[in-house]
């Protein structure tokens, strides 16, 4: 029997569950098929899943929804309503609020100190 007779022969049983080989060649093309070896498996369930979404998706845009005459009323989407308080700080400065819930007079006097304080703040660190 040939030298590469052999070699094809351990390499055979190698890859087929068989002893490893000692040779230097002979393991490097073990090495070799086992890189080739995909080092993943498909799994059935998920490629059958993702052909059934495929599918559907391929429908939905072939057949699409006809466009309600009625759409866009009623259905709550309505443009809010916006809420303007005007107040006057300090120094004659104007501050608007707006919001689309219901701005309160506590709720407006808060905010207004808060705005105030900052305000201060900046003109000091100005002056400074």
């Amino acid at each position: 029997m040939s030298r590469r007779a052999e070699q094809s022969e351990r390499l055979e049983r190698a890859l087929d569950g068989g002893p490893t080989p000692h040779d230097e060649e002979t393991r490097e093309m073990l090495a070799a098929a086992g890189a080739l070896r995909p080092g993943y498996q498909r799994s059935p369930s998920r490629v059958r899943d993702a052909k059934e979404a495929m599918l559907r998706e391929f429908a939905r845009v072939q057949n699409p929804q006809e466009a309600r005459e009625d759409a866009g009323s009623g259905d709550g989407l309505d443009e809010p309503e916006i809420h303007r308080e005007e107040i006057e700080l300090p120094d004659g400065v104007q501050l608007v609020l707006t919001d689309i819930e219901d701005i309160t007079p506590e709720r407006a006097e808060k905010t207004a100190a808060r705005i105030a304080r900052i305000l201060n703040t900046r003109e000091r660190d100005r002056q400074s």
